[in-house]
């Protein structure tokens, strides 16, 4: 079994509008997440009541202790310290998430801290329309400021944006409201996004010399369908869209050359100007953070001219729905990949070799330290009459994930090739949370979070939490320092 260093940093994710609760309390502001009719699919429940992490954060980070944790991924709520998006502070919010940090301490967990995931203030939104208005960088920068000062002494390692590209690669259609994108404005939602990150993190190194800063995006490495050459290319096109893209204007100042054709193709211009190449420049993250949950297999796809509206209104919790929002004309489509393995409680198929692979190609383009941020395998879980949870399945995927991890990580340590500049490691999800088209009967969490989809009961639902069979075995790979699977 090859070994992990001996600093390496366990841990797992959260994400404050998934987990937090407490919509309307504590002088918050409304956020896109708490509109009343943000339920993305039938018979789930909305986010406002979520796992009450804002009630329960001392029961909550008291388990990850118990568990052995180093480090706890969290994300801060920008309308809790901001309820308009801009102008007046809470300070309410200031305080909460202050308690949240000195309860981490207590236990000597490290808080890493993820400045913007998905909750748009809701003012923002009708204030800006989206992240295609420039008036977005201004805000952004702003609340950071607010942040690097308030919790310079709190944070050591801080994430821009949550899967901002994931955003781009797939939401072709609006899954709330069923609108199709205009490709020009969808791809500039994300350049904004860029140039607000990367003025983020120069602030952040200016106001808080000691902290460390990194992007935070989804990133899968492709595998060819075959070996026609046309498939290749296709893969290291697809890297260029689905990854490159979005991480080479903060580490080298520039976009991946390889976009070009695709863009031109769709017609798409990016509205970058002079100052967005400066920022880019000035960024220099520390490390990158980047979710992995599975790689992709392409095939070539000839260019057609796209039209999306075939999905509007279907059920996006289905595989062939995603699946379908990864075609790029003229670049390539995912296809299924029969040599992954299945996992052996509930056949599902799934991608050990995930962060392996993504975290080598990361290492050898950008030559900065990795954190996984998110890595996960979510299923409906049973809760039995004597509260326990026997997940196995969670447990064979983690396991190995984690072994085809540490062969990567090891052979860096070796002076091999193939080694992965990997410190840390945050499986999705810590506890229980509300999955983003699932609801939470879709579970990821090592802690059980006792509540169903009705929201009118978990207004009153103490939620009580249960330790899973995969908390125990997470505690014994964290004490084990990942020798003990």
């Amino acid at each position: 079994m090859a070994k992990f260093p001996k600093n390496f940093l366990w841990r797992a994710s959260t994400f404050t509008s998934q987990v937090e609760g407490a919509y309307n309390l504590g002088g918050k502001g409304p956020t896109i997440y708490d509109k009343d009719d943000k339920k993305l699919n039938e018979g789930t429940c909305s986010f406002k009541y979520a796992s009450d992490f804002y009630h329960h954060y001392k029961e909550d980070i008291a388990l990850m202790a118990e568990m052995g944790f180093k480090v706890f991924r969290i994300s801060i709520s920008w309308a809790r310290i901001l309820p308009e998006g801009e102008g007046t502070i809470n300070p309410e919010g200031i305080a909460f998430y202050k308690n949240v940090f000195k309860e981490c301490r207590k236990y000597g967990i490290e808080p890493l801290v993820t400045i913007y995931h998905f909750d748009l203030p809701l003012a923002l939104e009708e204030k800006y329309g989206s992240w295609a208005n420039r008036g977005m960088i201004e805000a952004y920068v702003n609340y950071c400021k607010i942040l690097f000062e308030n919790f310079k002494d709190d944070v050591k390692y801080w994430l821009t944006n949550n899967e901002y590209n994931v955003l781009i690669y797939y939401e072709a259609v609006d899954m709330m409201t069923g609108q199709v994108a205009d490709l020009t404005q969808l791809y500039n939602t994300g350049h904004v996004q860029l140039v607000a990150m990367a003025k983020a993190m120069a602030l952040c190194h200016e106001i808080s010399p000691n902290s460390k800063i990194g992007p935070a995006p989804n990133l899968a490495s492709f595998y060819p369908a075959s070996s026609d050459p046309k498939d290749t290319i296709a893969a290291m096109n697809m890297n260029a869209l689905r990854n490159f893209m979005w991480v080479d204007p903060l580490v080298f100042g520039s976009y991946p050359k390889e976009i070009n054709e695709y863009f031109r193709l769709n017609n798409i211009v990016l509205d970058i100007l002079n100052d967005d190449l400066t920022a880019f420049r000035n960024a220099k993250p520390d490390f990158i953070g980047f979710n992995c949950y599975g790689n992709e297999t392409v095939s070539y796809l000839d260019y057609y001219k796209i039209d999306w509206s075939e999905l509007v209104g279907g059920d996006n919790r289905k595989n062939s729905y995603l699946q379908k929002l990864t075609e790029k004309p003229g670049v390539g489509k995912a296809v299924a990949n029969d040599y992954l393995p299945r996992n052996p409680i509930d056949d599902n198929p799934y991608d050990p070799y995930c962060i392996r692979v993504t975290s080598r190609v990361l290492t050898d383009r950008y030559h900065l330290p990795l954190i996984v941020t998110e890595n996960g395998y979510g299923r409906p879980d049973i809760l039995e009459e004597d509260r326990t949870i026997h997940d196995q399945y969670r447990i064979e995927h983690l396991k190995a994930t984690i072994e085809q991890m540490a062969l990567g990580i090891e052979q860096m340590a070796l002076g091999i090739e193939e080694g992965a500049m990997l410190f840390g490691y945050c499986p999705w999800s810590a506890i229980d949370l509300v999955s983003t088209r699932e609801g939470i009967t879709k579970r990821y969490g090592f802690v059980y979070v006792d509540r169903d989809e009705d929201d009118e009961k978990a207004k009153i639902s103490p939620m009580t939490r249960y330790r899973k069979d995969s908390f125990y075995w997470y505690q014994k790979v964290i004490e084990s320092n990942g020798e003990n699977l």
